[in-house]
């Protein structure tokens, strides 16, 4: 068992270990050290959500990499988008040194063109051209894989979350078992491979996105007036029965039930705009915002991998940002609603 295997939340304050420097990385960390600075501030998108409209917003990118017509269509908008996030993707990989540490963020494509075919095999809808074709598995191979039962064809990995997702589906005919057995294996699979690489920075990630996630489920949970533990999942530095615990106690106690971890003023911030907007806005920016924070910790690595997986994340976190931004002013979305999702860590 590794040292990082061993950490607890009562080893850390805010954020967990990021693992130390390797000078190999040193053009590729000075590299998007630069391109860092050229990322959108936080004023520039609180600016677009408080234009008047979505023209004067469009406006506002003309300097930049996601300069748009005022015209362009919703298509228009997002193949830009998706453009800009190949960019990254593409960036990211020549940068790398080690494609194992790639073969861990392509995984999510595969992740999720799986959800998508289990769910339109299921529920027989017609093959649809949302696939992403950025992972590891061709997008338009994962139909027939499924419809053949073929699975030896998947990487090893997705081998296990196909059979658990599926199973789960059919055990009582819930959608949401699939979403379910996929997330399952895919953070396990992410903090096993994580721990043969012998990476910190992707073991602590990955415990923070467990962590994250089970607080999603209990706050959905709660509101849906659920108990089904079985939704939760350990390998995060919260111990699971927190979150157990958390479904039968009343909400004005859950921020003081976290208030030993650092998502205190996760669960604080969320349990009050839930209660007085019964909405999960401020979940999904806090919850975002958490992660993003831990990504700008690798700014203290001098020169490693870290740094250069930090600003690939972040980079596409902006552009989801853009999106919402864009598609918010497009459908005449108040700028409160806008700005309360929009997340802080930006610049």
């Amino acid at each position: 068992m590794s040292l990082q295997e061993d950490l607890t939340i009562s080893d850390f304050y805010r954020y967990p270990p990021v693992g130390t420097e390797n000078w190999d990385y040193m053009f590729p960390t000075a590299r998007v050290r630069a391109m860092e600075l050229s990322m959108l501030s936080r004023g520039l998108l609180s600016d677009m959500a408080n234009a008047p409209d979505f023209n004067a917003a469009a406006e506002l990118l003309s300097s930049t990499e996601y300069a748009i017509a005022s015209n362009s269509t919703d298509a228009q908008i997002e193949q830009m988008l998706m453009e800009r996030r190949t960019a990254v993707r593409t960036l990211f990989a020549d940068l790398m040194l080690d494609e194992n540490l790639v073969q861990l963020l392509r995984a999510r494509e595969d992740y999720a063109n799986m959800r998508l075919a289990i769910r339109r095999l299921v529920m027989e809808k017609p093959l649809g051209l949302d696939y992403s074709n950025e992972g590891s598995v061709p997008a338009e191979e994962f139909e027939e894989i499924l419809q053949q039962e073929n699975y030896e064809r998947l990487p090893e990995y997705l081998q296990d979350a196909v059979e658990a997702a599926i199973l789960g589906y059919y055990e009582n005919k819930d959608i949401r078992r699939i979403d379910y057995g996929i997330d399952r294996a895919e953070y396990q699979w992410r903090l096993k491979r994580a721990r043969e690489l012998d990476s910190i920075f992707f073991q602590s990630a990955s415990r923070i996105q467990v962590d994250l996630y089970n607080l999603r489920t209990l706050l959905r949970l709660k509101v849906a007036e659920r108990d089904e533990r079985d939704f939760f999942f350990d390998g995060g530095f919260v111990d699971m029965d927190k979150f157990i615990q958390g479904l039968s106690a009343p909400y004005e106690s859950l921020s003081s039930l976290f208030f030993a971890t650092p998502y205190y003023e996760v669960v604080e911030e969320s349990v009050r705009y839930l209660r007085s907007e019964q909405s999960f806005l401020k979940l999904e920016q806090q919850c975002e915002d958490y992660l993003m924070g831990f990504l700008k910790t690798t700014r203290e690595v001098a020169a490693g991998p870290q740094p250069v997986i930090a600003y690939c994340l972040m980079k596409e976190a902006e552009i989801r940002a853009v999106r919402m931004v864009l598609m918010g002013k497009k459908n005449s979305l108040s700028a409160k609603l806008i700005l309360d999702r929009l997340g802080t860590w930006h610049g």
